[in-house]
């Protein structure tokens, strides 16, 4: 595998795990409001934001222009 092919595999990876990353947040957040039938801490919501935001930094540090940003702002 030639290191230019290498690097983009990884780049892509790097970028999937953050998609993931990101939904599994809203998940339990989502969750979390089913169980508790009202939304999730004031203090969890905005661990979670901050969380979204390291997970998107990371993702578009490899990946720029995604649709991930755009995404991250529909989740509430």
């Amino acid at each position: 595998m030639e290191d230019a092919e290498l690097k983009s595999m990884l780049a892509d990876l790097i970028w999937l795990n953050a998609l993931i990353a990101t939904e599994l947040i809203q998940v339990t957040e989502n969750t979390s409001a089913i169980m508790r039938k009202s939304p999730p801490p004031e203090s969890c919501l905005k661990d979670h934001q901050e969380l979204r935001a390291t997970a998107l930094a990371i993702a578009e540090k490899y990946h720029k222009k995604t649709a991930l940003a755009r995404h991250l702002g529909k989740h509430q």
